[in-house]
């Protein structure tokens, strides 16, 4: 898999939304479904157990990818699971 670079942005979005760089990487590298977004992006989704809430949330990543290497545009965090999984 090809590196994931940060931006400025995602990771200001990390540390105000308290979600760890592990959590991000894995959502991409283990993602439960992959939406369009606008083009060039790409949306990885998964569920995650948020520790500073302690509930099920639904992480939500935005990134575009180039030859080299896939760029976190920004992420957050929901707890709409339904409106995302269609659940």
């Amino acid at each position: 898999m090809k590196p994931i670079r940060f931006s400025t942005h995602a990771r200001k979005k990390m540390a105000s939304r308290e979600i760890g760089q592990a959590e991000v990487e894995r959502a991409i590298r283990e993602p439960q479904s992959v939406a369009r977004g606008n083009p060039p992006r790409k949306i990885f989704v998964r569920r995650y157990f948020d520790g500073v809430l302690r509930a099920e949330m639904l992480l939500r990543v935005v990134v575009e990818e180039t030859e080299r290497e896939l760029g976190v545009v920004t992420l957050y965090k929901t707890s709409k699971l339904g409106k995302y999984l269609g659940e």
